[in-house]
């Protein structure tokens, strides 16, 4: 198994192995959880994100401070406070940055999450600034304003991607949920406006209701295996259409879910659910499984190995559109309830 070649590259950064850690607070918001996740085997770190609300809100209290201090005190603008507009909000952000730089010699990428029109360009230029390898635009949008179009939305979400890339040299890469009328169209768009990578999917993290208090609730559910069929598709769909890197997100637990996904496309698998049930040493577990299934099928590099069952290459392409969802449906047993009385006593 040590003749394997587990390297690959995504946005443009060569890395040791596919198995990132995805951007998730408590896998990363403790600084000393990186070099844990860097020693156990982690090719990179996306961190938890930075939300448009925290930037917004700081731009805020910024400009406030501004208008105060110029009407009390006109005659001196040395009065003004002397921080870079673009890295407020951020300050902690960046100090996480320079310190997990410092600590580990693997990839550290930023996570900015939002999804219409702020400040993004200064914070993303203050995070390459920091040190930050790429970063990573999770456009998470739950749109519920009659009056605006899905198109005006995309739009709006476009042009937040070709501002924040045209702010830095640090390639981006676009998280994205499943929620658009034409996925393939948009990933056009995208690559158009200047990202190099995109991650799919994000996954909304729904609210549950207390039947009791007559209350909301949040309900963070982990991702299972039941996860991985998704974006498992979409990658297939969309590998060999676009010239972007693609990222699996979601329900990745074992080595032979990353081959799954090398098979349709990805670069990279990203790891959180099962990082939070088992600890970063479940790292270890995954890239041993991994080797042993390239050692068994004769694959000496994840090269050999990646897209081979893309649509586009794939024996059955109707596989990954309605052909499947027919199959599926009609291939699914007799309940045991409508079977024969005597094939159920059997």
């Amino acid at each position: 198994m040590s003749d394997i070649d587990l390297s690959t590259r995504y946005l443009g950064l060569p890395l040791a192995s596919p198995l990132m850690v995805g951007a998730a607070a408590p896998l990363s918001a403790d600084p000393d959880h990186i070099p844990r996740l860097a020693e156990a085997g982690a090719a990179a770190v996306v961190l938890h994100s930075l939300f448009l609300e925290q930037i917004e809100r700081d731009w805020q209290e910024w400009d406030h401070h501004q208008e105060h201090g110029s009407e009390s005190f006109a005659e001196s603008l040395s009065y003004l406070p002397r921080t870079d507009p673009g890295n407020l909000g951020t300050e902690g952000y960046l100090r996480e940055i320079e310190a997990a730089r410092r600590r580990v010699d693997i990839p550290i990428i930023a996570s900015l999450n939002g999804a219409h029109a702020g400040p993004w360009a200064a914070t993303a230029l203050a995070l390459e600034q920091a040190g930050a390898s790429a970063i990573e635009l999770n456009l998470y949008a739950v749109p519920t304003d009659q009056t605006i179009s899905g198109a005006e939305l995309e739009n709006e979400q476009v042009e937040l991607v070709r501002a924040v890339c045209a702010a830095v040299t640090l390639p981006v890469a676009v998280k994205l949920s499943p929620y658009y009328t034409n996925l393939t169209h948009l990933a056009h768009r995208l690559q158009a406006a200047g990202a190099r990578g995109l991650v799919l999917f994000n996954r909304f993290y729904q609210p549950d209701i207390d039947i009791d208090s007559l209350e909301h609730r949040p309900n963070l559910l982990l991702s299972t295996a039941a996860d991985l069929r998704l974006p498992l598709r979409w990658i297939a769909l969309l590998h060999g259409r676009v010239t972007l890197d693609f990222a699996a997100s979601g329900g990745l637990s074992h080595g032979t879910d990353v081959v799954r996904m090398l098979m349709v496309g990805a670069s990279v698998t990203m790891v959180v659910a099962a990082l939070l049930r088992h600890g970063p040493e479940h790292l270890r577990t995954m890239e041993s499984e991994l080797r042993q299934w390239l050692e068994q099928h004769d694959y000496g590099s994840l090269d050999q190995l990646r897209g081979c069952l893309s649509q586009q290459r794939a024996p059955d392409p109707g596989a990954f559109e309605r052909a499947q969802y027919m199959r599926a449906i009609s291939s699914y047993p007799t309940p045991a309830w409508e079977q024969p009385l005597d094939a159920q006593v059997r």
